[in-house]
């Protein structure tokens, strides 16, 4: 084979009882920032550290300037990758990342409403420059993903594997934003109990910033923990019933 001939990607048999899918879901709900991969005006690699949210499917949103260069490339070639890299102590290669690449499609109208909404739920001090008439709202259309979950813990998986199936959830998207200002006006101990006892995570201020068909995003400060339902839902009455039993199983 040249050097120039592309080599077919390796797949891995991952161990048993490791479910590769939803670590990847989870890393792709829970890192706040990455490395964004684009190319520059010679088409060479060029990387720069981004703050990352997700629409309800899963895309990574991204809020960028047209100062900076990165987004003055992806103006010229779409196609990017973003790293999103779990850190703790030890050996940094130890602990699970996900790259995922695609298309970034900058966007306008309600999907930047949409998507303004979500971003700054979870960058709330991005409040501060999101509308100056520079920056834009971005999603990443993902073709693919890479999962590195440590030591013997690899796989890849495409878009439509890793995005969720959106249909049957228009009502639950309807009342998202409803439901997570009830919870954080009204249901904070709730909040609390799902991120301790079940995401186990250190004792915070926890709200919510997001729910999805397949689980809630909770945030304290610039900590993040995704809270994963036992089983999809699509509406309001399915997510009430869902976090009822969420907490008296916490509780319990």
């Amino acid at each position: 084979m040249s050097q120039s001939e592309p080599r077919e990607e390796r797949t891995f048999e991952l161990p048993p009882g490791y479910d590769g899918l939803a670590e990847a879901r989870r890393l792709l709900r829970s890192i706040r920032a990455g490395t964004l991969a684009t190319l520059d005006r010679d088409g060479g690699p060029f990387a720069s550290l981004v703050n990352v949210a997700t629409a309800m499917d899963g895309a990574p949103l991204l809020l960028m300037s047209g100062l900076s260069a990165h987004t003055q490339y992806l103006a010229r070639d779409a196609r990017a990758s973003i790293l999103l890299a779990e850190t703790g102590k030890g050996d940094p290669l130890a602990h699970p990342r996900l790259a995922v690449s695609g298309s970034a499609l900058r966007l306008e109208g309600s999907e930047r409403e949409a998507a303004r909404r979500r971003f700054l739920a979870r960058h709330p001090k991005s409040a501060l420059y999101a509308d100056f008439g520079d920056f834009s709202f971005w999603r990443l259309d993902i073709a693919r993903a890479h999962l590195n979950g440590g030591f013997a813990k690899a796989a890849s998986y495409e878009g439509g594997e890793l995005l969720l199936d959106l249909s049957g959830a228009a009502a639950l998207a309807q009342a998202e934003q409803d439901a997570i200002d009830h919870m954080n006006a009204d249901h904070a101990d709730a909040l609390a109990l799902y991120a301790e006892k079940i995401g186990r995570a250190p004792a915070g201020r926890w709200r919510a910033s997001g729910i999805d068909p397949e689980g809630m995003d909770l945030m304290s400060g610039d900590l993040a923990v995704r809270l994963v339902f036992p089983s999809p839902i699509q509406g309001p009455a399915d997510l009430r019933a869902c976090l009822v039993a969420l907490a008296a199983s916490a509780r319990s």
